[in-house]
């Protein structure tokens, strides 16, 4: 691979965006019925190499450590291997985050060889649920062998799981299935009410299943990183409960959209996070405005950095304990769910308080998502005695 050119410190401020999550492409090999994005085909005009190349010239000028490349399929754009050696060139760290439908030796070597230092492969439970979830038969064997083809390149062997009703009862076989296939770490996070997956509320888990979820958790945790397995909970499985040590490298700090992170769309829109929404929160496109000018100065970048933690709390989240570190939980969830930012029902915390009080939290489909890249629709939270018996997904 090329030599490693020395990276610039950011350009301004206390913020800059560490850790980039670019999509390569939308068009995808796979048919994921809980897809975010409703990848598949192609965005209209994705950017070019010689584009990429100079995003990734202004991203060494902001201070980014880390690119993470997605789709859609990352590899399936046809200049995946010239970014990557792009991104590596100007001394930050390149990985990338794969369905592995057709992450083949071949293509793990040749993207070794352009200096991809770690893949996560997205294993969403066992073997029926996993081809079920991915809408593809044969896709979960697929994954599990990526794994290895990443490591005999030399590329570090990851794992990314979407919890949802499906997959729940399947946390410990999965937990000894990954174990099983050496990888060296494990994010965990809850299917998002966005895309594919707002079309059906059903594979959604409740906020309430964070008792039943969220100790199973701990304890495969617990087990992974006896192996030395390094295991984090991604910003919408939250916060604060007994766990928050077993799930979290660090506790939570509140949502670092537009803080430390930022999402690139393969159009060349961006975004203060991947997750977000693309209408609400694009704050403009890399052919009309440099990346310096829309990270410093457009509103739906600054929005985490210019508001004050509890400034707009609602709901559960403006009487909480933990108001004032937590900030509302993840921006992307409660927009999704309840139509703006700062009421995360999904929340360990959260639901062990209600439960004290003889109560829990039921989300509720009023509006249907449009149908579009990263759309969503509407549910409303419904407030209700806690059953005697435990109920939801074992």
């Amino acid at each position: 691979m090329p030599g490693i050119m020395k990276r610039r410190v950011p350009v301004s401020s206390a913020f800059a965006p560490l850790y980039v999550v670019w999509e390569l492409t939308l068009k995808c090999d796979l048919a994921c019925r809980h897809c975010g994005s409703r990848a598949g085909r192609p965005r209209a005009e994705e950017l070019s190499l010689a584009e990429a190349v100079a995003v990734a010239d202004q991203l060494a000028e902001l201070g980014t450590l880390e690119v993470a490349f997605i789709g859609g399929e990352a590899y399936l754009n046809e200049d995946w291997l010239a970014i990557i050696q792009a991104v590596r060139a100007r001394g930050m760290r390149a990985t990338m985050t794969t369905g592995a439908r057709a992450l083949t030796p071949e293509r793990c070597r040749a993207a070794a060889e352009a200096g991809l230092q770690a893949v996560s492969v997205s294993i969403d439970g066992m073997e029926a649920t996993h081809d079920l979830l991915r809408a593809v038969k044969g896709s979960w064997k697929a994954a599990l062998a990526a794994l290895g083809h990443a490591r005999e390149a030399g590329i570090a062997p990851l794992a990314n799981t979407q919890l949802n009703r499906l997959n729940m009862p399947e946390v410990e076989a999965l937990t000894e299935t990954l174990m099983a296939h050496r990888v060296r770490g494990w994010q965990v996070q809850l299917t998002g009410p966005m895309g594919r997956a707002a079309d059906r509320p059903e594979w959604l888990l409740q906020p309430y299943d964070m008792l039943a979820l969220i100790p199973r958790l701990a304890a495969a945790a617990r087990r992974m990183k006896a192996a030395g397995i390094t295991v984090n909970a991604g910003n919408n499985l939250g916060y604060f409960g007994p766990y928050e040590r077993d799930l979290r490298i660090e506790h939570w700090k509140g949502c670092a959209a537009g803080r430390h992170v930022l999402g690139i769309e393969s159009n060349g829109d961006v975004k203060g996070c991947p997750s977000l929404p693309s209408a609400p929160y694009v704050g403009g496109n890399l052919r009309e405005m440099s990346l310096q000018r829309i990270w410093e100065e457009t509103a739906p970048l600054r929005f985490a950095r210019d508001r004050a933690p509890t400034e707009e709390l609602w709901g559960y989240c403006q009487r909480c304990y933990y108001a004032d570190a937590c900030g509302g939980g993840c921006s992307w969830t409660a927009h999704t769910l309840l139509g703006r930012r700062g009421n995360m029902p999904y929340c360990h915390h959260r639901a062990m308080e209600l439960a004290r009080e003889g109560v829990r939290e039921r989300l509720v489909k009023v509006d249907a998502a449009p149908g579009t890249p990263f759309d969503f629709g509407r549910f409303e939270i419904i407030t209700e005695p806690m059953p005697e018996e435990p109920s939801g997904p074992r």
